[in-house]
């Protein structure tokens, strides 16, 4: 029999932990548990028998996904299938309970508050994972807040900067997205119990009651205004967020990547024992843990567009967001805590050239100019003067000039590229800190 895998997140992307959150069965274990706690409100409200909430509860812990399937063929309705299974395994066990199953639920009630559960589990993974990610990036900062090396803009030697800088920059970047995400995950775990059109009217008087009762038992906050589904402007938010989150990776990741480059040579991937950088070419170590990190942060930010044309539907709703939000929700998750954890591990084994670094800081010509040109302001010389004359001895290779204006201990000093660093390690001790 073919393996019928069609899907990298099946068998190449992806931790077990993830997936398991937005597999298959957990959904249907989820939406079970929502037609539970939706019973045992309506019975704790009078609205049924609690014999029947009780029965409900009994007949859940029976429904089988192969039994689901089988009734979807008929219906084809997957949350229709799910009540019919319900009210079948609740004849099994009582004879009340069956009549009560889904009573006054739409299926966005059971699916958007199930989907709700998916998130805040999973977004409690997320932020697991950025916080392991700062924490290695904070022990690279705090061993190299010395290590010197250049700074570059536009491609171009710029400054003198050290890796720890670098690296707390980024980090600082990364703890932004950790307050994004908790900030936003109580706007963004909301379920509904409102019925069709969001008016609750199936539910009868007590509806606002059931709603805010059946939310308290499932953990998550209720959507007070609603249509017939959840706000998608809350999974447009969501999806931003793990764009946002993925975009940095693959900064940090392009970083790594052009700091391997043979001509540079300041970091690199750990290479272990037996690994193979190309086919063909023996000497190849190439930085592909960073390269898929930067390819797969662009598939989740793809999701971005799709999470905000869902957000456009017609009057109450429609169903172009359903089949979208199958893959765009799970996809988003799986692989931004893939590449999260990949560039962890990248972090904990990166290899740090600091000898590199410092032949490449002391080969770079001309680098001190801004230094001299402030000095030189401080000796009776405008800026723009003390700029011209600088850029001539750059371009001359001669600063013999400069000697009318200071001495030649004090021209190598300010030429010494090792001095030049500002307030870098405050910083970045702040930031170690932080």
């Amino acid at each position: 029999m073919l393996n019928d895998r069609v899907c990298p997140l099946d068998y190449r992307y992806g931790s077990n932990e993830m997936k398991e959150i937005f597999s298959e069965d957990q959904k249907l274990k989820l939406m079970l548990r929502v037609e539970g706690a939706l019973a045992e409100a309506q019975g704790e409200l009078g609205v049924i028998p609690k014999g029947a909430s009780e029965e409900i509860a009994k007949g859940a812990k029976r429904v089988k996904l192969q039994r689901i399937k089988e009734v979807e063929k008929t219906t084809g309705h997957d949350v229709m299938a799910i009540v019919q299974t319900l009210s079948e395994c609740c004849k099994e066990v009582g004879d009340v309970g069956w009549r009560y199953v889904h009573l006054g639920a739409t299926s966005n009630d059971i699916i958007d508050s199930a989907t709700a559960l998916q998130i805040k589990e999973a977004l409690g993974l997320i932020e697991l994972g950025l916080e392991g990610l700062i924490s290695e990036i904070k022990k690279l900062a705090g061993k190299h807040k010395s290590t010197v090396m250049i700074g570059r803009t536009h491609g171009q030697h710029a400054l003198p900067i050290t890796f720890g800088l670098k690296m707390a920059v980024f980090g600082s970047e990364m703890q932004r997205h950790l307050e994004r995400l908790r900030e936003g995950r109580d706007r963004i775990t909301v379920g509904k119990m409102s019925g069709a059109v969001g008016t609750g009217a199936s539910f009868g008087d007590r509806s606002l009651e059931l709603k805010k009762l059946v939310m308290g038992k499932l953990g998550i906050r209720e959507e007070l205004f609603s249509t017939q589904i959840v706000g998608r402007d809350r999974y447009a938010e969501l999806i931003y967020i793990l764009s946002i989150i993925a975009t940095s990776l693959e900064k940090l990741a392009t970083e790594i990547r052009n700091l391997q480059r043979n001509e540079i040579g300041e970091v690199s991937e750990k290479f272990r024992k037996g690994q193979v950088g190309s086919s063909t070419m023996v000497q190849k170590k190439n930085p592909v843990t960073c390269e898929q990190v930067c390819g797969l942060a662009r598939v989740v930010r793809s999701n971005l567009n799709v999470a905000l044309e869902d957000m456009v539907l017609w009057h109450e709703r429609d169903l172009t967001n359903s089949s979208a939000e199958r893959f765009i929700i799970p996809h988003a998750f799986i692989l931004a805590d893939h590449i999260i954890n990949r560039m962890a591990h990248v972090l904990n084994n990166l290899a740090v050239n600091e000898e590199r670094m410092r032949a490449n800081l002391l080969g770079a010509k001309g680098i001190m100019g801004e230094r001299i040109a402030l000095f030189l302001v401080g000796k009776e010389l405008g800026r723009q003067d003390a700029y011209g004359l600088v850029k001539d001895c750059i371009s001359s290779g001669n600063f013999d000039p400069l000697l009318g204006y200071m001495s030649r201990e004090e021209l190598d000093d300010l030429l010494n590229p090792l001095t030049y660093l500002g307030k870098s390690e405050e910083l970045i001790e702040k930031f170690i800190k932080s």
